[in-house]
Order: structure tokens, then sequence, then C-alpha cells
């Protein structure tokens, strides 16, 4: 009779198990042998155990639903550089090369395909490090650049037509200044902070009309900065993190500009302090790259949520690294150049950021 009872209550329905549990239990109590319920006891504990791990699994896998591959590399080492999507494919621009020389270079990467091209693009009408770029209307365009020589610093604006693979030159900056940012809202580009001659780290921030070709100054960032990054969220320019003297001096400053009203706002700061560092957004998040400190370069990877106005941290890079370039391409990120070592050293990585 106990087994046959035992027999019934061991092929039970899970849903009529927990439903009845109370019903079982004094079978269970009252006529199973000690062992059994021990037996018994031991699979609710471990089947209770499994519904937990596997839910704290499924909980872990929707928040960190994100993840690194590996793209072709860089043709060549660089760092310093500046990068711009057009057309869906990256452009990376200028920077220092495998020498520590300024560079002219010009370099294409088709993530479609994880493909660089081997059709030649037209350098750079100079060589530049520290330079920014940004794309409008079919359009590369290239600003500013220059660093560690302050009586070099350039002042050019040169646009590249893909059309017929030319650069030509636009109206110059108002005066010449490096590792700056810039960036388009509602076709007019701003380019904003780095280190010009005269004030040496600026908060400037200039307006680039590319119809009438002419520059008209805004309302500057209430902290000066260079080796910044900025990009564009629901047409307000997010600016983040950069130095105010030299690699010893970086800050966590989140400031964000609204061209409509020419006003900043002062946000909830970095959770770190990165100069040298680069940035991307995917579905009104931003996301921040890599910096450097005098005797290190970071791998951190800091995610701001525009709306809430909160920060949080995501997988670290693969390959911690300064003075490299993050472009987004849909809901994909690609971090590539920059430098594994703080100061002169570069790399050709082309590390991939998966956001769902």
């Amino acid at each position: 009779m106990r087994q046959k009872e035992y027999e019934r209550i061991r092929l039970l329905p899970k849903q009529f198990y927990w439903s009845n549990y109370h019903q079982i239990l004094h079978i269970t109590l009252n006529q199973i042998p000690l062992n059994s319920i021990l037996l018994i006891s031991s699979f609710c504990l471990l089947f209770n155990l499994s519904l937990v791990i596997s839910s704290v699994q499924t909980s872990l896998l929707s928040a960190t639903n994100t993840f690194w591959t590996t793209g072709s590399p860089l043709p060549s080492t660089r760092s310093e550089i500046a990068g711009a999507a057009l057309n869906d494919k990256i452009y990376i621009i200028g920077g220092f090369d495998e020498t520590g020389r300024s560079s002219s270079s010009v370099e294409v990467y088709d993530p479609s395909v994880d493909e660089w091209s081997t059709i030649a693009v037209s350098s750079l009408p100079q060589p530049l490090d520290h330079t920014a770029a940004a794309s409008y209307d079919g359009k590369l365009y290239v600003v500013g650049g220059g660093y560690l020589n302050r009586d070099d610093l350039s002042n050019m604006l040169f646009i590249y037509n893909p059309i017929n693979n030319e650069w030509t030159e636009g109206e110059d900056l108002p005066s010449p200044r490096g590792a700056l940012t810039a960036n388009f809202i509602n076709g007019t580009l701003y380019v904003v902070g780095g280190v010009d001659i005269a004030s040496g780290t600026t908060s400037s921030n200039w307006a680039h009309n590319p119809t009438n070709n002419t520059w008209i100054e805004k309302a500057p960032m209430p902290t000066a900065r260079e080796h910044l990054t900025s990009v564009v969220v629901d047409n307000k320019l997010y600016v983040i993190g950069g130095r105010t003297s030299g690699m010893i001096s970086n800050v966590d400053v989140n400031e964000v500009y609204n061209p409509v009203t020419d006003k900043w706002m002062v946000l909830e700061s970095m959770p770190s302090q990165r100069g040298g560092l680069a940035s991307a957004a995917v579905n009104g998040s931003i996301y921040v790259f890599g910096g450097e400190v005098p005797a290190s370069t970071f791998d951190n990877n800091e995610r701001y949520d525009t709306v809430s106005n909160e920060w949080s941290s995501e997988l670290p890079m693969p390959t911690a690294r300064h003075g490299l370039a993050a472009v987004a391409v849909k809901d994909t990120i690609y971090v590539i150049g920059g430098g594994p070592q703080p100061g002169g050293s570069g790399s050709n990585l082309n590390e991939i950021f998966h956001v769902r």
C-alpha cells in the first residue's frame, strides 16, 4: 500500500503538486518511510533551487544583453584619430601614425561586410591629428586639429564629397584649435571646446552654416575642456569628460547644449574622470569608451541614460585605449584605433560593441 501510494505521488503533475502541497505533505508524513520523506524533500529543494537559478539567469540575460566582438583590423596603426559615419560606412581620419607623425590618411570601413575599402580614398589636404569629424547631407566635414605644438594648430574646415572623391575647403574657423569635438544638429555644425592659441583650454562653441558657409559664435560651455567627447541625442548636444590642463586634470563633467534656446545645462557627472575618450549613441543612450591618465589607459564603458539622467557600467572594452574613435551604425558601435598605453602609442584594433 505504501509503495503504491508513493508511486502515485511521484507521478503527479507539477501543477497538481504545487496546488495540493499540504495534502501531499500529510500523506507523505503518515504513510511513507523516513528515508523516502528525505528523498522527496531533497527533490523539492533542488527543484526550487533550479527555478531560482533559471530566473536569475534570465534576468541577467535581459539586463546585460550586450556583447563585444572583433572586426577586421584598421589597415594602419593609429591614435588621436577622428571618426564619422557616412552612408553607413565608417571613415577614420588623420591621427598619429605608427611613427608618431601626424597623418593625412583616410580609411573607410563597411560594417555590412566587415571589410576595409581597397579603393583609394583621397587623403586629407594636410596631415592632422586631434581633429574632429562629422557628416551631413552626403558629405564629410573635418575641422581643426593639432595639440602638441600650440603654434601649429589648424583653423581649417575640409569637406569631402565621396561622389567625386575630392576635398574642398570651407570657411576657416574663427581661430585655430585642436583636441575639439564637432557634431551636426539640424544642418548646423557645432564645434565645441579644445585648445586654442589665445586662451589654452577653451569653452568656445562655434556654429557653421554649410548653406552660406559662415560661422556664428554661440553660448560657451560652462566648463572649458579639451580631449573631450560629444554626441547628439534628440537634437541636443551632450559634451562629456575631457581635461582642463593635460592628462593629470581629467574631469567627469557632463553638460548638454540646446541649440534652440542657445543654453547649457549641467547633468549628472560621469562615474569616472576621463580624457582622451570617445562616445556614441544608440537608442537614446550614450556609451562612453576609453581614456587615459599618466600611468594607464581606461577600458571603461559607461552608459548614460538621457531620459533618467543616470549612469551605469557596461561590459568593459576588451582592450583599454585612448585617442580612439567610436562610431555607431544602427544599433552597433565600432570602437577603432587608439593607444593601449598612455601618451604616444597606437593600434589597429576594431572592437565592436553590440547593443540590443
